[in-house]
């Protein structure tokens, strides 16, 4: 049943990653999948609840986890990009033909009818910034970083630069590259607070 489960969202996705959820019928995915209707029913009530277990486990946007808040600015900028890289590595599925801008309108889709969505994912940006503004606190009484930066300013910084990352991406249309160029991006902001 869950093997099932997971098939029907992997054959779903793929049909929202090159289509639109709008283009996208139920009777789209009954066929991508082999089963009737009824069948697809017995799974999934109708097609939002669909999408969202689509938009769930493909875009798995979650929170950086931290274990110690007393880490280097330093440790927090290569957990960053550690960070950035799983997420990535799990919605780019090497079984599914990528294409950035086609990635980009799913998540735009997932903003218009996942109801939620924004809520949630916003919760997520907001959590991780508060984060980040303790790590930069704790790195400016350490004598880490400069203490004449705004650290407000900075924590957006991060957030902003990783979530730049999909411009990137759509130039390069590849995770590496993207990845190099997050690297350079944070690393040199590193570098410019430093003492």
């Amino acid at each position: 049943m869950k093997d099932t489960r997971e098939y029907i969202i992997d054959e779903a996705y793929r049909l929202f990653l090159t289509q639109s959820y709008e283009a996208v019928s139920i009777s789209d995915i009954s066929n991508a999948v082999g089963f009737t209707k009824g069948a697809l029913y017995h799974h999934f009530k109708n097609k939002e609840e669909l999408f969202r277990a689509v938009i769930d486990t493909h875009f798995p946007l979650t929170s950086l986890s931290l274990e110690d808040e007393n880490i280097s600015l330093k440790e927090y900028t290569e957990l960053c990009i550690k960070h950035i890289h799983k997420l990535l590595q799990q919605t780019i599925t090497s079984n599914v033909e990528f294409t950035p801008v086609n990635f980009l309108a799913l998540i735009a889709d997932s903003f218009r009818h996942y109801e939620g969505f924004a809520v949630k994912k916003s919760s997520i940006i907001d959590n991780d910034v508060e984060k980040a503004k303790v790590i930069i606190s704790n790195a400016i009484k350490r004598g880490e970083i400069r203490d004449d930066i705004d650290i407000s300013v900075v924590a957006t910084q991060y957030l902003s630069l990783s979530i730049g990352l999909a411009g990137d991406f759509m130039r390069n249309n590849s995770v590496e590259s993207s990845m190099k160029s997050l690297r350079d991006q944070l690393t040199q902001l590193y570098n410019l607070l430093k003492k």
